[in-house]
């Protein structure tokens, strides 16, 4: 073999070598894509992740700034089990997760959103506690929450403030 053949056999082999380096690449990185499409996109109906809308979300309107309550109701669409573990919001720095058992309220750590389910967070029940408000809302005022999950990505929820007296449609107030 003379110099020029071996050259150009070198070059062969490193382009070779490169296209089998970038298409790996290339193969790795849209399956990684479509992994993180298939574990979390809304309206997949499978994955790992749930798929969670909000809705009815309001605020009876605080009498004071010492804390008010958050009702709404959390619909999971997917085969997936999630748990509400958290809520923040500019209003309050401590904002707490309250269950209601035998009439009681306790504060829990997280509360299940059962998969193809709902989370009913309602007076007399489970719901939210904003303690130690920044302010009072008012009626016709919107308050902003951030909702965190387990397994989804956090959502944002606003919240409508309504009379004091509000009963929720299809709640069990009475």
């Amino acid at each position: 073999m003379n110099t020029r053949t071996t050259r150009a056999t070198c070059t062969a082999r490193a382009t070779r070598a490169l296209a089998v380096t970038l298409s790996l690449t290339a193969a790795l990185a849209i399956s990684g894509c479509s992994s993180d499409d298939k574990d979390g996109a809304a309206g997949s109906g499978s994955g790992t992740k749930a798929e969670l809308t909000v809705s009815g979300g309001y605020m009876p309107e605080p009498v004071n700034n010492e804390m008010a309550g958050a009702f709404m109701v959390i619909k999971n669409g997917s085969k997936t089990a999630d748990r509400l573990t958290g809520v923040t919001s500019p209003l309050s720095d401590d904002l707490q997760i309250h269950e209601t058992k035998n009439q009681k309220m306790q504060q829990v750590q997280s509360l299940d959103v059962p998969a193809n389910g709902e989370l009913k967070l309602e007076r007399g029940g489970n719901h939210v506690m904003f303690m130690g408000l920044k302010s009072t809302p008012k009626v016709g005022d919107k308050v902003t929450v951030e909702l965190r999950f387990e397994k989804s990505g956090p959502v944002e929820v606003e919240l409508d403030v309504k009379e004091r007296t509000y009963k929720a449609p299809n709640s069990n107030d009475h």
